[in-house]
Formats: structure tokens, C-alpha cells, sequence
């Protein structure tokens, strides 16, 4: 007696499509290992060659930790590190600030004359290349400068405020999505029962607001400390970052400090990748 569910299906072909459903399956994981070793291997190389003895950065002389106290000793590499996180910083929490409110104006604040310019004016750099926004960021400082005696030289404030107008755009698209997915009713809910603009805007669309406002520091973050191009248009001597410090260095020569510096970065990275996912881990009870 057959089976139901096995009726009029051929051996033959139950063994084929298991064969090609493994098949498949093998595939995608030799894909998946393919692209993270394309991924990891340089870093895990550079991690690697900061724990060698010899000077140059990339040839293996001993196990030696020389270059983690050479590093703590480049006083000059430590000053571009620290403003480089203090740039980012600010930068992020400006652009969060200003593209915060640009987001919620696009979507909370209804039909207004001037609303397509705005918002295509508000993402412009996404789609303009790098070199044109430093170059016209560098043009605006320098006018300013003629005109009003500030900046009275471009450093730390300048790249600030450079990385803030490019971290902005991204800060406004993800809280632009963010509000465009979430329904009126609680804020409408908020005002019916007598809340003014204010109270119903900081008790009930800000806490809506505030996953996309976290990322976008994230993102806007990120983006101040990876930047070189935008940085090297508005910078000075007073506004050296750790990127463009780093791809000076490339000219006459990197070092393995270079390398231990990476190590510094990626345990940071993933001692900041751990607390988040502490965090957020479901909770029982």
C-alpha cells in the first residue's frame, strides 16, 4: 500500500531534487564564505602584522608588541585621533539636530510653498560627489572670510561644520522614512485631548523619532571619522583628522604603528558592537 503523500512521485526524481536542492545550498554557503573573506581578510591581515617585530608593515619579523608602545608614544598620531572624535562628535550631533528637523518637516509639516526645492536641496549630498561638495564648502568659507573676517583660518570648526552639511542629508533621509512609516493617530490622539504642538511634538513624535535619530548620529558619525575628501578641501594646520594624518603618512612611508592603530579601532568597534547587542537583548519576564 502507497503512502498518500508519496503517490505518483518517482524515486528518480525526489533523489534529483534533493541533490540540486544540496547543491544549492553548497553554493550559497561557499558564496557567503567567499564574500566575508573578502571582506575580513585584509583587516585580519593588517590585525595580524601589528603584532610583528619588523618595521615594515607588512612583513612578518617575530611576535613583538613594540608598535602598541610606539603608537601610545606618537603623540602627533594620538592629538589627530582624539580631534577626530571630537569632530566627529559635534559634527553628528549637529547634523542629527538640524536633519531631525528637516525630516519632520518634510513629512509632519505638510504642504508648504518652496517644500520640493527644500527637500531636493536637503539631499543634495547624497548625489553629489565628494570633491564637489569640499570644493564648494571651501569656496563658501573662503567668501565668508572676505566678507565678514570668518573663519579667520579653516581648521577643527570649518571641517566641523563640513562634516555636519554632509552628515545632515543622511540624518533627514533615515528620520524622513522613519515618520513616513508611522501613523498620525497617536499625535492626532495628543492633540485632540489638549496638548499643545509643543508637548504632543516632544511626549509622542520625538520618542517616534528617536531609533532614527540614533542612527543618524551613527551614520553621521561614521561618516566624519572614515572622511578624507571633504576634510582635505576645509581643513588647515590647526585641522589635521587622523584620515588625512594617516594618508599623509602614506608619501613617505607608514609604519606598523599604522597597524596597531587598526587593532586599537576594531577592539573598540567591537567592544561598542557588544554593550549595543547587551543592550538590546530580549529580556525575560
Amino acid at each position: 500500500m502507497h503512502h498518500p503523500t508519496l503517490a505518483g512521485v518517482r524515486p528518480e526524481a525526489s533523489f534529483a531534487s534533493t541533490v540540486a536542492n544540496g547543491r544549492r545550498c553548497a553554493m550559497r554557503r561557499c558564496g557567503l564564505i567567499a564574500g566575508l573573506g573578502f571582506l575580513w581578510a585584509p583587516i585580519l591581515l593588517l590585525a595580524g602584522y601589528a603584532f610583528s617585530a619588523d618595521r615594515i608593515p607588512f612583513q612578518w619579523g617575530g611576535l613583538s608588541l613594540r608598535w602598541f608602545g610606539a603608537l601610545a608614544a606618537n603623540d602627533r598620531l594620538i592629538e589627530a585621533a582624539w580631534l577626530s572624535l571630537r569632530v566627529a562628535a559635534g559634527a553628528a550631533s549637529l547634523a542629527t539636530l538640524l536633519g531631525g528637523l528637516a525630516g519632520w518637516a518634510l513629512v509632519r509639516g505638510g504642504a508648504f510653498r518652496g517644500r520640493a526645492a527644500f527637500g531636493a536641496l536637503a539631499g543634495a549630498p547624497l548625489v553629489l560627489p565628494e570633491v564637489v561638495t569640499g570644493l564648494s564648502l571651501l569656496l563658501l568659507f573662503v567668501a565668508l572670510a572676505g566678507a565678514t573676517g570668518w573663519p579667520a583660518e579653516r581648521g577643527a570648526t570649518t571641517v566641523l561644520l563640513a562634516h555636519a552639511t554632509l552628515g545632515t542629508a543622511y540624518v533627514a533621509v533615515v528620520v524622513q522614512a522613519r515618520l513616513a512609516g508611522q501613523a498620525r493617530e497617536m499625535e492626532e490622539a495628543a492633540a485632540a485631548l489638549g496638548a499643545a504642538p509643543p508637548i504632543a511634538f516632544l511626549t509622542v513624535t520625538l520618542p517616534l523619532m528617536a531609533p532614527a535619530l540614533v542612527a543618524g548620529w551613527l551614520l553621521a558619525f561614521t561618516l566624519s571619522l572614515d572622511d578624507v575628501v571633504v576634510a582635505s578641501f576645509v581643513s588647515g594646520p590647526a585641522g589635521t583628522t587622523l584620515p588625512i594624518y594617516l594618508f599623509s603618512r602614506i608619501r613617505v612611508g607608514l609604519t606598523p604603528e599604522i597597524n596597531a592603530l587598526g587593532v586599537v579601532i576594531l577592539g573598540v568597534a567591537g567592544l561598542a558592537l557588544g554593550a549595543a547587542a547587551w543592550a538590546l537583548r530580549p529580556r525575560r519576564g
